[in-house]
């Protein structure tokens, strides 16, 4: 139980990685403080939780209260919440290319920025979910791969300025996954066939599941993961090795 004691605030917990960050840390002993905008799917498995979109500062704020309200503190910070798209320069319109950056950059610069100052208190550790497609370019996935790109520096540059206070900051990189993200956005028409021709695409030769994710955000966040900080990790099932295809 090395979280016991300890507090964690994971934003995108209905679903996906997120939720399997979320039962992951309360499994291992932390408070969990779940936050999504899909209430229905916090109640029952989590005790403390807020219905909160992360881009809206008042919502955020208020659900960072509502946590050391009821908690105490805050330890760890996992920014999980994320959307897909597709397109390119071509057919992205603007809304799609702002949508995006809005919910995966601009809602973990929301978050981050009002759950620091509780994290110094404590010299705790932040998580952010990225993509093995920050790491180079994609095809079709324009403002997605952008996104993710921007998180990696984010991650990176608030490493460096919260490092003095003994907060680090880490980005963790999947490749594909089976969540919900493809199918929820119809970014994948044909999820099966797309699953299937990810082993290919995956030297490992199968996808990955969210409990492995959950398994290295919860490492990061551990002592043992003390020295580290502003790393980008890839967990992709070596998919970063291959050619762009």
């Amino acid at each position: 139980m090395r979280f016991r004691d300890r507090v964690a605030f994971v934003t995108g917990a209905s679903s996906g990685i997120g939720r399997a960050c979320a039962v992951r840390f309360q499994e291992e002993g932390a408070a969990v403080f779940a936050v999504a905008r899909r209430g229905e799917r916090l109640r029952g498995t989590f005790e403390h939780y807020a219905i909160a979109d992360v881009r809206l500062e008042d919502q955020v704020s208020a659900a960072v209260a509502n946590c050391v309200g009821a908690l105490g503190r805050i330890d760890y910070l996992i920014n999980a919440a994320g959307v897909i798209g597709t397109g390119g320069i071509l057919d992205t319109p603007p809304e799609e290319w702002e949508r995006l950056f809005s919910i995966n950059v601009d809602g973990i610069y929301v978050v981050t920025r009002h759950v620091a100052p509780h994290l110094i208190e404590n010299g705790g550790a932040i998580v952010n979910l990225s993509s093995v497609t920050s790491l180079r370019p994609y095809g079709n996935l324009l403002a997605y791969c952008a996104s993710k790109a921007a998180v990696d520096m984010f991650t990176q540059c608030v490493a460096l300025e919260l490092a003095p206070h003994g907060v680090r900051v880490n980005a963790v990189n999947p490749g594909v996954v089976v969540t919900e993200l493809h199918t929820v956005t119809g970014a994948v028409p044909d999820y099966e066939a797309f699953l299937e021709r990810s082993k290919t695409t995956h030297p490992l030769g199968r996808v990955g599941r969210p409990e492995e994710i959950a398994a290295l955000c919860a490492f990061l966040c551990s002592d043992e993961a003390g020295w580290i900080t502003g790393g980008i990790h890839c967990i992709d099932g070596g998919r970063a090795l291959m050619s762009a295809r």
